[in-house]
């Protein structure tokens, strides 16, 4: 499911987190994208503690995850083989190497999710909705 709503899109997405011995927990988890951060994705997961954990990332990121292992640090994706069930899977690690979560995603959902972000925001326009005065008063408001 999916929502788009002044300037933003959210997407609700089912992850799958891979355990040892690749066992598996579905948990959900939303994908929101604001023009007010443009070259951003952030991706929230419910992890049934009433608080959900946060990573934000680079868009750009996330879409080329889709052809090809893509990332360092705590941010790493890349397109998977088809699942049991015939459905394109995408890895997604979060967190440092070696002690990083793996979680697995439906490709198909995640390329609606950025399909509509670049209905929002096209590539290579991010630079025009950026209000940098803004930003600056805001990261000086917080010295």
């Amino acid at each position: 499911m999916s929502s788009t709503e002044h300037g933003k899109v959210r997407s609700w997405q089912e992850l799958r987190l891979i355990g040892p011995d690749e066992m598996t927990v579905s948990l959900a988890c939303s994908l929101l994208y604001s023009r007010r951060d443009p070259y951003a994705v952030r991706l929230s997961v419910d992890t049934g503690t009433g608080t959900p954990v946060e990573w934000t990332f680079a868009r750009g990121l996330l879409a080329a995850a889709l052809f090809r292992a893509e990332g360092i640090g705590d941010v790493r994706a890349w397109p998977s083989q088809t699942d049991s069930s015939g459905e394109k899977t995408m890895n997604i690690e979060l967190g440092p190497p070696g002690e990083c979560a793996r979680f697995k995603a439906r490709t198909a959902g995640i390329k609606r999710f950025l399909e509509r972000t670049y209905e929002l925001v096209p590539s290579g326009k991010e630079p025009a909705f950026l209000n940098l005065d803004a930003e600056l008063i805001e990261l000086l408001s917080q010295a």
